[in-house]
């Protein structure tokens, strides 16, 4: 919340020579020592040496960094400087941390922009720069925002990959248990600590949290449920029919719906399977509903409500209803179903009578963002990213091949593993390939991020830049281990000679200088 503040000095400079400036304090949940007030300790010193008053003080507590959606004092700061409100000629913030971890640091670049065209210089306190604008500092920064973001970008890979190993190990990874499941608490040996109610959660790092079953009347039901959709035929519609009119609540405490008897039906807990990664949200990012082979799973981890042959059954009951439909009939049903609820979601789909499920127009249609396409539907959020990110994974065997040929084409002796996807070429180096995808800016610029697996070790590594539209290659980089750094590498559309020294518009000349050549001996 912004508030008024009088803060000086103590020093005898002269009130019209002061600085007037706001601080902004901002405090995640990943470090205690960057608490608000410890920032603004610091922030005060700088003040007070510098002759600077801080007259307003904007604070985001326990918000996160990535993006500036939540970050309510960050977008009435930015506000107040657009609109010319702004009653001071600086802004004091810790650090470059502290003003964001934004994944792109043209972002971060962006709102300070906003700032310096109105007039108001960034100072951040506690770095060992001073903002100034010159190239050493626009270089230090540029290296502190790309650190600030990728420190979460590598923790959120951390966290990702240790989830997954809980789920293989059979342990929950949050949500609600479901109908006719509870939570329980298990200890770091396995022994069953505490069922847990709805909304606690685990006070101690070493306990874990599986699924048991529940009430012995819900697991009933749930048996219910799947003998009477599998062995009688009634639909999912009448089935929560029923269940409402004998006052039987959903564990949402609400009515039952088409939908929520459908997700029971499709749902592998209910024979004892745990999966998850179903849909991600790294980051701050889009949701993304991931395809069933990003799914991790381990099965036979819960104890299962229902027999593995009626799950089958049920789901094959599923399936068979948009098969006996055309592609053309289930486009027309996608498309009056439009018309009559105005927008379209997964949810609204499961809902409709007599429609096949959102999964089913998933499977024949590869995703369900490509039957909206075909029926004329542009959903709210840009799901284009999930498209351009399916066409690329689709597109690297075709261009690892293509690099392949082109090297068989000029005689080289090429040997490929299968495991580390490395090719040896003559027995005298080792490639790999990477295909990058083009990213436009909010400025409306372009750049592509390469993420090199270090633990390869290729002598070579090949960057296949894709095209602004991501559907052909624009250029080669080759890239020799020697001269990579780091992980990372962020391309830009100009890059300097250090970089685009090492661009290609094709890969002839690096054919040429690989093909064998035959060299006469002397006598």
């Amino acid at each position: 919340m912004a508030e008024q503040e009088k803060h000086h000095s103590g020093n005898n400079t002269p009130p019209q020579n002061r600085i007037r400036a706001a601080e902004y304090v901002r405090m995640s949940t990943d470090h205690q020592e960057y608490s608000t007030q410890n920032q603004a300790d610091a922030i005060r010193q700088y003040a007070a040496a510098r002759a600077i008053d801080i007259v307003r003080t904007y604070a985001d507590e326990g918000k996160s960094g990535l993006r500036v959606d939540g970050r309510d004092a960050f977008k009435r700061l930015i506000a107040d400087v657009e609109s010319g409100r702004a009653d001071f000629e600086a802004i004091l913030v810790y650090d470059v941390s502290r003003w964001g971890r934004f994944q792109d640091t043209d972002e971060s670049a962006y709102y300070e922009y906003i700032c310096k065209r109105s007039g108001i210089v960034v100072h951040y306190c506690a770095e060992q720069f001073e903002n100034d604008g010159s190239p050493i500092a626009a270089i230090i920064k540029g290296v502190k925002s790309a650190m600030a973001g990728e420190y979460s970008r590598e923790l959120s890979v951390k966290v990702f990959a240790g989830q997954g190993r809980q789920i293989e190990l059979g342990h929950r990874q949050g949500g609600p248990a479901g109908y006719g499941f509870r939570r329980a608490l298990i200890d770091q040996s396995g022994s069953f600590k505490a069922e847990l109610a709805r909304g606690e959660h685990k006070s101690l790092q070493t306990d874990r949290v599986v699924l048991v079953h529940g009430p012995a009347d819900e697991v009933a039901i749930v048996q219910e449920i799947y003998r009477r959709f599998v062995e009688d035929l009634v639909p999912e519609r009448q089935i929560a029919d029923d269940l409402n009119a004998r006052g039987i609540l959903s564990d949402q405490g609400r009515a039952w719906t088409k939908g929520s008897i459908h997700q029971i039906l499709i749902n592998e807990k209910y024979i004892g399977h745990n999966v998850w990664n179903r849909v991600s949200f790294k980051l701050k990012k889009k949701r993304v509903h991931n395809n069933p082979d990003m799914w991790i799973r381990a099965d036979n981890a819960f104890p299962p409500i229902v027999d593995q042959r009626i799950f089958v059954a049920a789901r094959t009951i599923i399936r068979e209803r948009s098969f006996r439909l055309s592609d053309e009939e289930m486009l027309d049903a996608l498309r009056k179903l439009r018309q009559d609820a105005g927008i379209l979601s997964g949810l609204i789909i499961d809902e409709a009578e007599g429609l096949p499920s959102s999964s089913a127009y998933s499977s024949r249609f590869g995703s369900l963002l490509q039957a909206y396409k075909l029926v004329g539907y542009t959903p709210k959020r840009d799901y284009e990213y999930v498209e351009i990110n399916r066409h690329l994974r689709a597109l690297y065997p075709q261009v690892r091949a293509d690099i392949v040929g082109g090297l068989n084409a000029v005689g080289c002796q090429l040997l490929s593993s299968p495991e580390t996807q490395l090719i040896s070429v003559n027995d005298e180096l080792t490639i790999s390939f990477i295909v990058a995808r083009c990213h436009r800016t909010r400025a409306n610029s372009y750049r592509w991020h390469l993420r090199f697996d270090t633990g390869l070790q290729p002598d070579i590594t090949i960057a296949v830049r894709m095209d602004t539209t991501n559907r052909s290659p624009l250029d080669y980089y080759l890239l020799p281990r020697i001269d990579i750094a780091s992980e990372n590498l962020r391309l830009a559309e100009e890059n300097g000679l250090a970089i685009d020294g090492y661009r290609f518009d094709s890969l002839d000349l690096f054919y040429d200088l690989l093909s064998p050549q035959l060299v006469t001996e002397a006598a």
